[in-house]
């Protein structure tokens, strides 16, 4: 069977106009995908921004080991409610930073609806004694917590209350610096300023520290002098000491 001519026609005016079509969509393909793209980032930004499926529901608290969980998230304030990716983590990160026994803190959103904050603490090297109840101090200097008693692992530091940060953080880095032998010896640690750090030692003796310098050299010094008769040992400048 042959087709007519007007058969032939039809034939080849459909063949025309579907390579037409596809010549037209290989041409619009582009935009079409482009307008997919959009719609799905529309539709992505609406989701993680605006709508309520991914809200901040609960706070998870890491690291922390003194401090209740539920004292950090009293002060973090996270926005309960508001969308995950909205959430002000620095803003969250400064106010846990803020509390006194924290060295550091991290903020992250743990998706679809945690806030989680992960906490290191400061680490106690001694006791603070200002007048006004026990403190633990670390080795910056910074004060934090509070103490009925003094922990039978910790040094006292004896000092006054306007004395300065600076000599609070020298004389940590005294007390840190101790050698095990000597550190056994000391009842407490005098702070007047941050050259002049004394400490008292077990049956009444005393050494002037003076700063942190040199403590190494210091220390070499004082176990020395120990074996030698003086109630009051003096390295404030280890390589012209004295006794008396």
């Amino acid at each position: 069977m042959t087709m007519t001519d007007e058969e032939t026609v039809t034939v080849a005016a459909r063949e025309f106009a579907r390579r037409r079509w596809l010549q037209r969509l290989r041409r619009l393909r582009p935009l079409l995908y482009a307008v997919l793209v959009l719609v799905l980032a529309a539709a992505g930004t609406w989701l993680v921004f605006f709508s309520s499926v991914l809200t901040a529901r609960e706070v998870s608290v890491h690291g922390n080991e003194t401090m209740s969980s539920v004292r950090v998230r009293a002060v973090a304030k996270v926005p309960i409610g508001t969308q995950l990716a909205r959430v002000d983590l620095a803003a969250i990160q400064a106010r846990v930073e803020a509390l006194p026994a924290v060295r550091s803190a991290s903020v992250s959103r743990s998706w679809p609806h945690t806030i989680a904050i992960s906490i290191t603490e400061r680490t106690p090297v001694a006791v603070v004694d200002r007048g006004a109840g026990l403190q633990a101090v670390d080795e910056d200097g910074v004060l934090f917590g509070s103490y009925a008693r003094k922990p039978a692992d910790l040094p006292l530091i004896a000092t006054a209350p306007d004395v300065r940060a600076e000599a609070l953080a020298e004389a940590a880095h005294v007390v840190t610096s101790l050698r095990d032998d000597i550190a056994a010896k000391v009842e407490r640690v005098d702070v007047a300023s941050v050259d002049r750090i004394k400490l008292v030692l077990t049956g009444g003796r005393t050494v002037m520290w003076g700063s942190a310098e040199e403590s190494a050299q210091k220390a070499a010094v004082v176990a020395v002098l120990l074996q030698q008769p003086g109630t009051e040992i003096d390295v404030s400048v280890p390589g012209r000491p004295t006794t008396r």
